[in-house]
């Protein structure tokens, strides 16, 4: 039998049972549409991932202070008096973390006692509140004693109410009070007017730079934003600059929704002394970057005893992002696969069974001459083609879901995915049709005429 005629032979079988082949290319159909999706998905964490981290290098460390109870001595609280007929007492001694001795006694003999912990007479407090609030000193100090360092900034931040050009009343925005530097060290980029100045940041101008979203949503256009007038908290700045689009970022905050202003006019206006600053630094190379780590927290040890400190680096950070994206679509690609295996079964036993339907049409295809190579060509054809026909629709699937799934999450459809959608599909059914289509090859032309 030429070529020609078993195509022939198959186009007619699928055509007189159309419906038998829709269902039995359900399972390839989810299968096709699961790939693509995943890879979609997948795709779209790495996308994430690289967004998320694209205005930190990889050399990137921050440092966070872990404000916490920490165990030591109460307040000695009352001291020792002054001898008998001695008015006031004797100045003490305090210290610094552990509360320490404090003076004051009281006139006319040994006053008050000795009062430890808050209670007369009582027994050392064991639980004392150690703060440490990073400043321009400690910037100073880990550029002049941590070799290997590009650049390094100081930033606080905070949520707070911002009013401004269109906007009728006050939205919660993001408020970061950075040193100029910061712009360097976080690859911030200016689409319009500049960032602060040092001279901004040491005369504590009431100036700021607004993320892209934020300018969007205060004003119908974004270019009205610049030399414009807003209220944060209260008080009017002047927008100096806006931010390019950056995207969102896994560390800190996110450009797009922050303003930003000079460091020392956010303590003076916003923050105050509940300010809790946290320390961004750059290394030159990134492969010092475990030792730049051990160097900073050495220096600041040493500088706070006693105190914590959380460092992490933005490599380590991406590393890990990355890691549980590409486990996320390897355990979705595992998914798809067992659903590929399932339809793949569901080809072979319906093989099986039209195998068992057509048995006296086998029998009189081998009586005219047709070969076990010619039966046997036929069968794959035909599961090859309920696979194709199940990967093709079963792309077509997976792509039009993906604007409903990409409102949940970031999806990128790719070509690799809807190619390695169609082959798994074409192998499922090629795979799983074998058996059955040999069985039929194999098949005694009489027998399977005599067959009922």
């Amino acid at each position: 039998m030429i070529f020609s005629e078993i195509l022939r032979l198959v186009w007619i079988n699928i055509l007189e049972n159309k419906f038998k082949v829709l269902l039995t290319s359900l399972g390839v159909i989810v299968g096709a549409a699961t790939i693509v999706m995943v890879i979609a998905i997948g795709k779209g964490g790495q996308q994430d991932v690289a967004d998320q981290f694209k205005n930190l290098s990889a050399g990137a460390i921050e440092v966070v202070s872990n404000n916490s109870s920490n165990s030591g001595f109460g307040g000695m609280g009352g001291g020792f008096g002054g001898p008998p007929g001695m008015g006031g007492g004797g100045g003490g001694m305090r210290m610094s973390g552990g509360g320490g001795f404090s003076g004051g006694g009281f006139p006319g003999g040994m006053g008050g006692g000795m009062m430890m912990g808050g209670f007369p007479g009582g027994m050392p407090g064991l639980e004392s509140t150690l703060n440490v609030t990073f400043d321009e000193d400690d910037i100073d100090e880990l550029e002049l004693f941590v070799p290997g360092l590009s650049s390094i900034s100081l930033s606080v931040n905070g949520k707070y109410d911002v009013l401004g050009g269109d906007l009728d009343e006050a939205v919660s925005t993001t408020v970061a009070g950075v040193l100029p530097n910061y712009q360097e060290v976080s690859n911030l980029s200016v689409m319009l007017g500049e960032f602060f100045t040092d001279e901004d940041n040491e005369n504590k101008n009431k100036v700021c730079v607004l993320g892209y979203q934020v300018a969007s949503d205060l004003f119908d256009n974004v270019a009205e934003a610049y030399d414009s007038v807003i209220n944060v908290d209260g008080r009017s700045y002047t927008v100096i600059g806006v931010l390019s689009e950056m995207g969102s970022m896994m560390s800190g905050i996110s450009p797009d929704e922050a303003v930003y202003l000079p460091y020392r006019t956010s303590l003076k206006y916003i923050f105050g002394t509940s300010a809790n600053p946290q320390i961004t630094a750059v290394a030159a190379d990134v492969n010092d970057v475990p030792t730049i780590k051990e160097n900073i927290e050495t220096v600041l040890t040493t500088t706070y005893p006693g105190a914590s400190f959380t460092i992490t680096d933005a490599g380590s950070k991406m590393e890990a992002a990355s890691e549980s994206a590409d486990t996320l679509s390897m355990l979705l690609i595992a998914v798809a696969s067992i659903v590929f295996v399932v339809g793949g079964i569901g080809i072979m036993n319906v093989l099986f069974v039209t195998v068992k339907e057509r048995t006296r049409e086998i029998g009189i295809l081998k009586a005219l001459g047709s070969s076990k190579g010619d039966i046997l060509l036929e069968f794959l054809l035909e599961a090859a083609c309920i696979g194709v026909f199940g990967g093709v629709v079963g792309v077509a699937l997976g792509f039009g879901l993906m604007p409903v799934v990409g409102n949940f999450m970031t999806v990128l459809p790719t070509t690799a995915s809807a190619i390695l959608a169609l082959l798994f599909a074409v192998l499922t059914g090629t795979l799983f049709g074998f058996y059955p289509a040999l069985k039929a090859s194999k098949l005694v032309p009489i027998e399977a005429l005599n067959q009922e």
